[in-house]
């Protein structure tokens, strides 16, 4: 019986576990929470406290990896904690799935870019996720670890959307002149990362984004077009009040191309743009009142 065990099982992974687990998966996930592991207990989910908890066990018996933690000023925290442990068992793990970011690519102006451009991250994050990628491409050509990096554009979903900011007033259209970014819904997430487990290719890295990057102004006023509420207040990025976090999002403009995990994955996404995906998160909305 295939197992997983998801690391840092958050937004992405839980989106995973639910087309895995009625196909008969047995499915662990880490959190460093006691509500989200009493969370993880409602879904079927086995849950681990970490760190904390040993995963001695969970990494001899896992058949699948899924590595969603993310890396910080002091590396990778898996491999901090369990490199050894990973290399020894590389040979029983049929498929390890790295969650890194577009991010990595930094700033391309607007520009296009693919699974072969350069990794020249110009934030701080970005930097820790190149780090964290060589790390575990080093460790997968040292022990065989079939190494799988898909690297996730701007994630958005079920409670994860721009509706709710719209619908209370405090939504703003940020204009940077030339600024476009892309995205994904957690579904399409799901469905490439259980494409790659039905026919993985140990060293692959895909793009993991739709087909159509766009100014983020533009996915705000299509929000509240859809709401039938007032068009957000357009606010120069110049002059924005926002946090240093929310800023450094800025700090970087490209189009992501996704070529490879159709041509190899053969994934057609459920939601190819922002537009198809939000109209989809509002249909759900109303269909669950």
């Amino acid at each position: 019986m295939p197992h997983l065990l998801s690391v840092g099982h958050g937004y992405s992974a839980q989106a995973l576990t639910r087309l895995l687990l009625p196909q008969g998966w047995t499915i662990a996930g880490t959190t460093r929470s006691d509500e989200k592991a009493e969370k993880f207990q409602t879904q079927g989910v086995q849950p681990i406290i970490w760190p904390g908890e040993d995963l001695s066990d969970q990494i001899s018996e896992a058949t699948h990896l899924l590595v969603s933690a993310g890396p910080d000023e002091s590396g990778d925290p898996l491999l901090n904690a369990a490199r050894p442990l990973l290399a020894t068992h590389a040979k029983d793990l049929e498929w390890v799935g790295y969650l890194s970011t577009t991010g990595v690519y930094g700033d391309h102006q607007g520009g296009w870019v693919d699974e072969a451009s350069p990794l020249t991250p110009s934030t701080k994050r970005g930097r820790y996720r190149v780090e964290a990628e060589t790390e575990w491409q080093k460790l997968a050509k040292e022990s065989g670890l079939p190494l799988h990096i898909f690297r996730l554009a701007g994630i958005y979903g079920p409670d994860r959307g721009p509706f709710a900011k719209v619908r209370n007033g405090t939504a703003r259209r940020i204009v940077k002149q030339g600024q476009v970014f892309s995205r994904i819904h957690v579904d399409d997430i799901a469905q490439v990362l259980a494409a790659s487990i039905r026919q993985p290719n140990a060293g692959a890295v895909y793009n993991v984004c739709d087909n159509k990057a766009a100014p983020p102004q533009d996915v705000i006023g299509y929000a509240a077009q859809l709401l039938g509420l007032p068009m957000p207040e357009e606010v120069n990025f110049e002059t924005a009040e926002m946090s240093p976090m929310a800023r450094s999002f800025y700090a970087e403009s490209k189009r992501v191309r996704n070529d490879r995990i159709k041509s190899e994955l053969g994934v057609k996404l459920h939601y190819p743009d922002y537009k198809s995906g939000l109209q989809a998160l509002l249909g759900a909305e109303d269909t669950s009142v």
